[in-house]
Parts: structure tokens; sequence; C-alpha cells
């Protein structure tokens, strides 16, 4: 392919779309890049990011921690070439338990962590074991794999803000979180210094003349325009599905609705040195005599003193404020804008929380000035990403990343430059090709599939 004469159309300029757009204008040189969203660019799910990033993944294979590494990879390498300009940290995640029946679950992980590549297990069961906190600041910490600790001395030693109930936590080093809007910017401020442009516009259709694409159309306010192009890229999130119909395609990816909540955490619930946290254990909201009486009470509300699941997590945001997911719905949804916000979000993610980490409940449940906002994680049935091309000739998907968009924009980037390109592409290339369904073994295989290290 003549480099010269692509002219590539990238339909979405959230995340994904940047930082193809980055790779192709920056990494290849192609000439003719264009960026087509309604809106601004960065903002529709790509700003309603936890920012967080890691290369721990469960298997049944090695392909996405391969893709998560590569992805890091490049991540530290735009820190390091902007002095770090994007704050990326390498502070970890640590998921723990009260349960000592989960102990031998944290152990194989790690143990299947080291074995698809991402680094040794390390075990650390005596008060003298020899563990490694994390860097507070910075992300050339040398550590990766994982540290297993079922000493609790040790655990109330270098964690002591954990439930005085926990019995074993993973922290998982390659591993923290970063500035998302500010990787945005850096890829979207160097694609356009190498030429990429943005149209301001909505994606009403696509031209495939001969089978082929030849042609974007766009819907803006002053009109209507056909924006020529030998390839497009459908990398339109929360859209996509919709998108794709365009072009007579049909993608195995549904949207679930996740929400995050932030608030100023003026008496200090969560240490400003916290990593990533993760609870690994189902739950009902702590909740004291009174205010369960109350709830009992209100036939709307009884619900919450039932059951919620695994999985709150959270972390320091900043110097003073403190960020919460609890996906405790998990629904399956059509997409609309603006997204409704769930009943009680707030209270339900800080009590949740408060389990993991008490001192978060010297705010008794009154969530201080909360901010909550929320996106689509758009994933395929083992959560892993479609990137690559399409049965029609010259289109891309570049798409699936559920909650973690952020951390492999830039791998997911590079790689659909790659076919764009027809330069050489990674072993994992494979492993996310909408064509994988096709396979009957892969088939079977899904229907003996975990889910795929959602959070």
């Amino acid at each position: 392919m003549s480099r010269s004469k692509a002219r590539v159309v990238i339909c979405g300029a959230g995340i994904a779309g940047v930082a193809a757009a980055y790779s192709l204008a920056v990494e290849h040189g192609v000439e003719h890049v264009v960026l087509v969203d309604e809106g601004n660019p960065l903002s529709l799910t790509s700003d309603k990011s936890t920012e967080a990033y890691r290369n721990w993944w469960p298997g049944p294979d090695w392909t996405m921690t391969a893709f998560m590494n590569r992805s890091i990879d490049l991540i530290e390498k735009i820190a390091r070439a902007t002095d770090n300009r994007i704050n990326l940290n390498r502070r970890g995640y640590v998921f723990a338990t009260a349960d000592r029946d989960k102990i031998p679950f944290l152990e194989t992980m790690a143990k299947s962590a080291e074995a698809r590549g991402g680094g040794p297990a390390r075990f650390h069961d005596t008060p003298q074991s020899a563990y490694t906190p994390s860097s507070e600041r910075g992300f050339e910490d040398s550590l990766t794999g994982a540290d297993v600790i079922t000493d609790t001395s040790l655990i109330r030693r270098y964690f002591p803000f954990l439930a005085p109930e926990t019995v074993a936590l993973a922290h998982a080093r390659r591993a923290g979180w970063l500035s998302a809007q500010q990787l945005g910017m850096v890829l979207l401020e160097e694609a356009r210094a190498h030429g990429a442009q943005i149209v301001k516009g909505r994606v009403t259709g696509i031209d495939t003349q001969g089978g082929r694409v030849c042609a974007v159309e766009v819907e803006q306010e002053g009109g209507r325009q056909a924006i020529a192009a030998t390839h497009a890229v459908l990398a339109a999130g929360p859209m996509q599905v919709e998108m794709a119909r365009m072009i007579g395609v049909e993608l195995p990816i549904r949207a679930e609705r996740h929400f995050k909540v932030s608030f100023p955490d003026t008496l200090g619930g969560m240490p400003r040195n916290a990593p990533m946290l993760i609870w690994l254990d189902g739950q009902h909201l702590p909740w004291n005599d009174e205010e369960r009486a109350a709830v009992a009470a209100d036939e709307e509300a009884q619900w919450l003193l039932g059951p919620f699941p695994e999985g709150v997590h959270g972390r320091p945001d900043g110097a003073s404020a403190t960020l919460i997911l609890f996906n405790h719905h998990g629904d399956a949804v059509d997409p609309v804008f603006p997204l409704p916000e769930p009943e009680y979000y707030a209270e339900i993610a800080l009590r949740g929380m408060s389990t993991m980490v008490p001192g978060l409940k010297v705010y008794n449940g009154e969530v201080p000035r909360p901010y909550i906002d929320g996106g689509y994680y758009m994933r395929t049935q083992e959560n892993r990403p479609l990137i690559g091309p399409v049965p029609v000739e010259g289109a891309y998907i570049s798409c699936a990343y559920s909650g973690f968009g952020v951390m492999a924009s830039c791998a997911g980037g590079e790689l659909i430059a790659r076919h764009i390109t027809e330069s050489e592409l990674p072993d994992y290339a494979p492993a996310f090709l909408l064509s994988r369904y096709q396979d009957p073994a892969y088939s079977a295989l899904l229907e003996q599939w975990g889910d795929g290290g959602q959070l």
C-alpha cells in the first residue's frame, strides 16, 4: 500500500480513535488522517475513566497480558518523553479478602500471571518476609509480578488502613494510574502536529462502492459532506454497534453501565499513599441499628439490606479526593445519554468501600459533595477487545475495550495502525480479530471462559 495515498477516516474521537490517529500519523507517517466526532475529542466515555492500568490479567492464555504489557511500555515511553506530564505512577493494585478460603485463589492467580508473562509471584507468609512497598510517586519501580501476603502481621504493618478482618492480599505491581485526560491530549496534540485533522460532525453513513470503503458521510450544522477515504476505522465506543450496522456488520458486544463517585475526602478516610484497592468479598452494607431499622421500614429501600457483590474498588485521587466504584448492578442495556444516575449510588459505594477501608466510616454514609459520573463498558462475552479488519474491504474496528480503554489505548492504536499500513503484526493480534468467533474451537472455549478480569 502506498502510504501517501492512504486516506484514513477514524469514526470516533475517544481514546481509542485518538490513539489510532496518533499511531497512524506519528509512528507510521500516514499523511491523510481525519478524526470525526459530533462531540469534543475525549469527551463521551473516555473522560469517565478510573484512569488505572494493570498487566494482571486472567487467561486462559497469555494474549491479554502481552497486549497490556505492550500498552504499558508505550505509556511509559510517553511519560518519559513528556517529563511525566501524564502523572503516571506504579502504586499497584491490591486485591484483599477476609475469607481464608480465597487464599488458594490468590496464590493460583499469582502463579498463573507469572506463567503468562506478568512477572514473578512472591509469597509472604511470615512476619520476617522481605516485602517491598511500592513507591508513592513515579513509575520506574523495577518490581513486576505480584506479592501474595498471607501473614496478618505483615498486612497490618504495611496496610494498617485495611479492615482488621483482612487475612490475605495480592499486590499486583505493574499497575497504578495516570491522568487519562493528559494522555489523550498528548496523543491528540502529536497527531495534529503530524497532520491529523478533526472534523466535528455525526457519521451518518459509510459509502462502500464495490464492497470497498470509499467515503464517510458526515452531517454537520452547515449541511452534509462525504469525506473521501481508502480506510475507515470504526472507534465509536458506545455507538459502535449502530455504526457497524452501517456497513452490514453485526458485532457481538453489549453495553454495561458503570459509574464512579468522587468526593473531597476532607477527613482523611482514604490514605493518600494507598494503591488501587479491590475488595474480593461479597458483603452486606454496614449499617448501624438505627439506620437498619429505618431502611427496613422503607419498602422501596429494603433492597439495600440485601447482599452486594464483590469488587468494590477505589483509590486516592490527587491531594484530597477519593474515587470509588461499585458495579453492584451489572446490567446489560442499550446506551442512552445522559446516563440515568442509579439510586443511592454514592452512599452504596462509600459504605461498600468502608468495609475494606474502615477509615471511610468517619463519614457515616453521608458522602460530602459527591460527584457521580459514568459511562458504558462495551464488552465482548470474554471481555477481549475487537481490533482489526472486518469483511468489508477497507473497514476496521477498534472497540469493546470494556473498562480497560485507557490502559489499552496505546497498544490498541498501534495494532489498528499496523493492520492498516500492512506492517508486521504482534503475536497477540489474532486474538482480537472479529473472525475469531468463526473458529469452532474458540466458540467451545467461550463456554468455559470466566469474566475476563472485569472490574
